[in-house]
């Protein structure tokens, strides 16, 4: 009869042979997800007996999984700044890169501030920042009808329903604000790139939440030159890109002249991660 032990080798052998980058965590989060426990579960009882029917429904996960699929998309789950987010085709899969962006955002945000989170998939920035800023008041936004009810579910989830409005929107179309603070982690991968991105990521995230024009940088262009209409004075965007477009981003916002204090935060791993510049104060008199 199969075992945790057995089952766990089974699946790991598979994902192996497929060229797997981890095998054996990739078998282990799996098999926890299917039998509704943790690891330490596992690495306690190995000689544990699976049933037919588990180790069936399991190896066909398996088998997903070694066709490249992500295991967010196949538990239908990532977490992010520790918070279990449910995931599906229809929206990127939250990385952790994407917390410094959470960081800076805090950083900037006042208590009871007017956040709007641009393009927000998930829903996993916006319920982020709304968990760490209480008296905030959040809208984030997506084009995609299925993102939105994804991050509406989200919101719920975590209990911010009532302080995170999501609206069905492309970009700032439609918003008045104004708004305290904007973020957001548009797509950014150059159309050169996007054949070499791995097949996980190329044949299952949506890409249209990854890829974008020319440079990669054609959507920030956008917030950058429309963002001051719904900013207010001493306002902050804020927003996520690509490792090689700092240069290029800052001098976009310094050219446009309605910015200062123009700033570069670079990811855990030393790379350029987030780019904020605050709205110009106007002075009167």
């Amino acid at each position: 009869m199969a075992t945790i032990r057995s089952v766990l080798h089974e699946a790991t052998d598979d994902l192996h042979r497929h060229g797997l980058p981890s095998p054996r965590l990739d078998a282990e989060v799996l098999l926890c997800r299917y039998l509704g426990t943790d690891r330490t579960h596992l690495y306690a009882h190995p000689e544990e007996i699976v049933g037919k029917d588990v180790v069936r429904g399991f190896m066909e996960w398996v088998g997903r999984r070694q066709r490249q699929e992500p295991v967010a998309y196949i538990v239908g789950e990532k977490e992010f700044w520790s918070i279990p987010f449910s995931v599906d085709r229809h929206v990127l899969i939250p990385r952790a890169d994407t917390e410094i962006l959470v960081e800076e955002a805090i950083r900037v945000a006042k208590a009871g501030c007017d956040i709007l989170d641009v393009g927000t998939g998930s829903g996993a920035v916006a319920v982020a920042l709304s968990r760490e800023l209480p008296r905030a008041r959040v809208v984030a936004t997506d084009r995609s009808i299925a993102a939105a009810v994804t991050a509406a579910g989200n919101a719920k989830r975590a209990g911010v329903a009532d302080r995170v409005l999501i609206v069905v929107a492309d970009l700032l179309e439609s918003l008045r604000g104004p708004f305290d603070v904007i973020v957001s982690n548009p797509p950014y991968i150059p159309e050169d790139e996007f054949e070499g991105l791995p097949p996980g990521v190329r044949e299952y995230e949506p890409k249209e939440a990854l890829w974008a024009p020319g440079d990669g940088t054609a959507v920030h262009r956008r917030l950058i030159s429309d963002a001051p209409s719904i900013l207010k004075d001493g306002g902050w965007l804020l927003m996520e890109m690509g490792d090689r477009q700092a240069k290029r981003l800052t001098d976009v916002l310094q050219a446009d002249g309605r910015y200062d204090r123009i700033d570069i935060r670079k990811d855990y791993g030393g790379r350029d991660r987030v780019v904020k510049a605050r709205r110009m104060e106007i002075t009167h008199g």
